[in-house]
């Protein structure tokens, strides 16, 4: 799982899975504005793009971006203190209307479980090292 460590105020941000691997076989402009986006959020912003995920709760949101007549998603977690997971990049592919495909949201919802157990191991990793 990659990170991005942490330098002054920024958090570090964590890839789950494929999703670093998914980013970078975009196009190069989708690359640079989730990049762009998701590096605002280390900082605590909310990038204007951004909107809930629906079904996991306040914490978890999708950045949208429209390019060259497609639609790609970059759903990221900032519920966990002092960091930030990005679950999921993928292009959208739903077959009837705006609903996002089940497999994308099945994958959305397993990372999610995985980002909250490397969440708990990571702060009590933090909590020793200043103990």
């Amino acid at each position: 799982m990659p990170a991005f460590p942490s330098s002054q105020g920024r958090k570090p941000l964590y890839w789950m899975g494929a999703s670093l691997k998914d980013l970078k076989a975009m196009a190069g402009a989708v690359q640079k504005f989730f990049g762009a986006a998701l590096r605002d959020v280390q900082y605590g912003d909310t990038p204007e793009a951004a909107k809930p995920w629906k079904g996991l709760g306040s914490g978890v949101l999708e950045i949208v971006e429209d390019h060259d007549r497609n639609t790609y998603r970059a759903v990221y977690v900032v519920s966990f203190p002092g960091v930030v997971y990005v679950l999921h990049v993928f292009k959208k592919k739903a077959k009837h209307g705006v609903a996002t495909p089940r497999p994308d949201v099945e994958l959305v919802r397993s990372r999610y479980k995985l980002a909250r157990e490397h969440y708990r191991a990571w702060r009590q990793q933090r909590e020793e090292q200043d103990a």
